[in-house]
């Protein structure tokens, strides 16, 4: 896995604005043509800027890919408390389900996930990055919902995540099926009953 950006040669400052602007080039470059077809020439093309001011900040495709993406992926999404569990997760599975929604994201997922497939280095970045991203969910947002007396002592934060965002990345970065009309709600109540559900009938 990358381990960040190169130190720039000599007296040479890697400007801000040209690492953003390699950065967005990247994204759009995966999302229009995959990570197999990427290349550092279509993306100093795309960003307007000469193949060696990506050189000074990555030594090749690869590594520039994986520290993008784990920066990209490792963002953390806003974890509500709005004082309700039910609340959170509306707007939890609101903020989810238009992050898998957005253009380039849509397109960027699904290969970069048969991508890791073919390469244990990708596998790792994602892997890091959903792990760290499904246990700060669990964490905030059941283990204030436990707090409060809104879920049992004893709900397991790893089975609740995957019963709030599984079922939404699974329709929109799997099988690619719009989320009809009222989707969302029946989503979250299913959840809350799922976990209420499974929690009585460990403590009868």
């Amino acid at each position: 896995m990358a381990t960040g950006k190169r130190a720039p040669a000599g007296a040479a400052v890697l400007r801000g604005d040209i690492t953003a602007a390699i950065r967005n080039a990247v994204m759009n470059e995966l999302a229009e043509v995959g990570y197999g077809r990427l290349s550092i020439e279509a993306v100093a093309r795309r960003a307007g800027v000469g193949k060696t001011a990506i050189y000074r900040r990555w030594s090749n495709k690869l590594e520039m890919v994986l520290e993008i993406v784990s920066d990209v992926a490792g963002r953390a999404v806003p974890l509500p408390d709005t004082g309700s569990f039910a609340d959170d997760l509306e707007l939890l599975t609101m903020i989810v389900s238009r992050a898998l929604q957005h253009r380039i994201a849509s397109q960027i997922i699904p290969d970069l996930m048969a991508e890791a497939a073919r390469n244990p280095q990708i596998a790792d970045t994602l892997q890091k990055a959903l792990r760290t991203h499904q246990q700060a969910v669990g964490e905030k947002l059941v283990g204030q919902a436990v707090r409060r007396g809104e879920l049992p002592e004893g709900t397991d934060p790893e089975v609740a995540v995957d019963l709030m965002l599984g079922p939404l990345y699974w329709r929109l970065a799997v099988a690619r099926t719009p989320l009809p009309d009222g989707y969302l709600e029946r989503l979250q109540a299913a959840v809350i009953g799922a976990l209420r559900a499974s929690a009585t009938d460990r403590h009868p």
